[in-house]
């Protein structure tokens, strides 16, 4: 498995394999890699001659610097890993901040149509353009056909459709279920760092995800979002940071249900210092 860390040699490289007439998947990843991520690169592997899996702890996104510095970093696990579902046919691209910000690590400013502002926007300021810095930089310098990104960080998905549209890149964006833990809980690089009781008690959160979508069948938006607060209120471990039912399209809060729009629900909670988030569809 070859492993670059720098852009042109991944770019050249990528360029020859293009020549040959070979379709080239990316999956994006800050790394400490779990099954979550393997099962993206699996459905990249099935649609693509050849998968490029960036693995870069991108600081541009973090609003939080001690979050960054915490940021588990397993670039040796993670390629081993990697090597379990194809040694050939995955390349690796492990840049350094250099590499991509060439001595500027600062974001580039952006305009989603407002999805930005939206949900985890307004809890992690600045965080969708450190996003949006460094999903187009690697379109850039790795030009892949199509890209995988799972539906656990929606949010981050409709935003990142919204960029290639905006900005007329050549690359498809593929969304993926999300990947969860025989208990419910969505698969999360976070999760390694959880304490016994709070990886004990975070499943509450999809068992809550699930009640709420089958009370939305029947209640209220509003009705929903006091019973999910409810919930937390009376939980000993988990605070909930917020619980939103919003339009999938816009992200806007719902006021009134359509049978003519998508729904989905969106929460996050502090397990302890560890911030996890979760979605569910709900129509």
């Amino acid at each position: 498995m070859k492993v670059y860390t720098e852009k042109n040699k991944i770019s050249n490289a990528i360029e020859a394999l293009k020549y040959e007439g070979l379709s080239v998947g990316m999956v994006p990843t800050m790394g400490a890699l779990h099954e979550g991520h393997l099962q993206l690169v699996i459905r990249a592997l099935k649609e693509n001659n050849v998968v490029v899996v960036s693995i870069f702890v991108n600081p541009t996104q973090f609003d939080n610097k001690k979050d960054l510095d915490k940021y588990p970093r397993t670039l040796d696990k993670d390629v081993a890993l990697l090597k379990t579902v194809s040694k050939d046919a995955i390349v690796v691209y492990a840049p350094t901040v250099d590499d991509i910000y060439e001595g500027k690590t600062v974001s580039q400013a952006f305009d989603f149509d407002g999805l930005e502002f939206e949900m985890e926007g307004k809890f992690r300021h600045g965080h969708f353009d450190g996003v949006g810095t460094i999903v187009k930089r690697f379109f850039e310098i790795v030009s892949p056909n199509k890209a995988y990104f799972g539906e656990k960080d929606f949010q981050q998905l409709q935003i990142i459709k919204k960029l290639v549209k905006k900005h007329e890149l050549p690359v498809k964006i593929v969304g993926c279920k999300i990947h969860r833990e025989t208990n419910g809980l969505a698969m999360s690089s976070r999760n390694t760092r959880l304490k016994p009781e709070y990886l004990e008690a975070a499943p509450f959160i999809y068992k809550t995800l699930k009640t709420a979508k089958t009370k939305f069948g029947i209640k209220s938006a509003n009705k929903v979002l006091e019973w999910v607060g409810s919930q937390f209120a009376e939980h000993n471990l988990l605070e909930l940071e917020y619980f939103i039912i919003a339009d999938t399209e816009t992200l806007k809060p719902v006021k009134r249900k359509s049978n003519k729009k998508k729904y989905r629900a969106f929460i996050a909670v502090y397990a302890g210092e560890i911030r996890l988030i979760d979605n569910i569809a709900l129509n």
